[in-house]
């Protein structure tokens, strides 16, 4: 499986330049490579992130998570999110579990990776307590 330079870029953005909140990606089928789904704005929340994913197909995600410590220091850690909902194919499924250690191992600078089968499994409260 590839990863197009555009996820590579992408990413590359929004590690340095926080120029996107978030990237999905998606698996092409036909080319066999990770092509960018869709990018969210550095403005974006975390709930137009979720929005953002289908119920009913798998997706990867990468997600730059700004929070504040204890001590009043502003942080950020960027996610890994593999979407795996019960709803999509299982041939899909099959293909985003074989495909994702190739494409995370691509994307140098994740702090944390989740998996979900469903929006409780990536919520607000289960990221923010990862990261702190």
């Amino acid at each position: 499986m590839g990863v197009s330079d555009e996820c590579l870029s992408l990413f590359q953005e929004l590690k340095r330049k926080k120029a996107h909140r978030y990237i999905v990606f998606k698996i092409d089928e036909k080319s066999k490579k990770v092509l960018v789904d869709k990018t969210g704005g550095a403005a974006e929340s975390y709930d137009d992130f979720t929005a953002s994913l289908p119920d009913n197909d798998c997706r990867y995600a990468v997600f730059d998570f700004d929070y504040v410590t204890v001590d009043n220091c502003q942080k950020s850690k960027i996610f890994f999110i593999a979407w795996s909902p019960d709803k999509s194919r299982i041939r899909a499924k099959i293909l985003y579990a074989t495909s994702k250690d190739r494409l995370r191992r691509e994307l140098d600078g994740v702090h944390y990776e989740v998996q979900a089968t469903d929006p409780t499994e990536m919520d607000i409260h289960v990221i923010r307590e990862r990261a702190t």
